[in-house]
């Protein structure tokens, strides 16, 4: 998902990438998985590391962890990138079903819905090798790690702690992300103080895909400030 980010980014920082619980490597126990339990995934990986700060980015899920990373654990962090997320996600029925259908009928059944939420129509008309990694890597997550993580999504409420975040934060959409729309991001950026709002063009949901120069970019010059 990172490969572009970690190939340009590797000239200037050290980069740490893992898979997040239920997803890849990782393990991808049954049952619904909370925000807590996926920030503190991130803590022990830091703390098997030795590792005391970071800068921190992620998308979608990613970003649900760093806002929690960034109210519960803010001596860990120097700067947040909040990508394409939102501090809240309703309906809950919608990540009920979901949840039902993925463990019921596996991941083939949603590909072809999230593949369409996740990047623009003429992005997917292209068919590129982009496209197809990401079909791959969604295909084969795990259907309970993939419903788990769909119950962190249903349940967690980041709103009432973006106050409470007092790092710089970088907080980006996609255009046409059908998923988490601009108005989450605009959101979350009024919620932190010290915070940057970028909104993509002509991108949807994995931005960092679709325009993956403009992100870059945008996320480099934060950094570097």
């Amino acid at each position: 998902m990172w490969d572009a980010q970690a190939t340009t980014f590797a000239d200037s920082f050290q980069i740490l990438r893992y898979d997040t619980r239920g997803h890849g490597q990782s393990d991808a126990p049954e049952g619904a998985y909370a925000l807590e339990r996926l920030g503190q995934d991130v803590i022990d990986v830091l703390n098997s590391l030795e590792i005391q700060k970071v800068n921190f980015c992620g998308l979608s899920l990613g970003g649900m962890t760093g806002m929690w990373l960034g109210i519960n654990a803010a001596d860990r962090i120097e700067k947040l990138t909040l990508c394409c997320t939102a501090a809240h996600v309703l309906p809950k029925d919608l990540w009920n079903t979901r949840i039902e259908q993925v463990i019921a009928q596996g991941m083939a059944s949603i590909t072809k819905t999230v593949l369409g939420r996740w990047f623009t129509p003429a992005f997917l008309e292209k068919d590129s090798s982009e496209v197809n990694s990401v079909r791959k890597q969604l295909q084969t997550t795990p259907s309970d790690g993939y419903a788990g993580c769909c119950a962190v999504i249903r349940d967690m409420d980041c709103r009432d702690g973006l106050p409470s975040i007092n790092k710089p934060c970088l907080v980006i959409s996609g255009q046409e992300d059908q998923a988490t729309p601009p108005e989450h991001g605009k959101m979350i950026a009024d919620g932190i103080t010290d915070s940057i709002f970028k909104e993509i063009p002509n991108a949807a949901h994995l931005a960092n895909i679709e325009q993956t120069d403009i992100f870059n970019q945008s996320v480099i010059e934060f950094l570097i400030q």
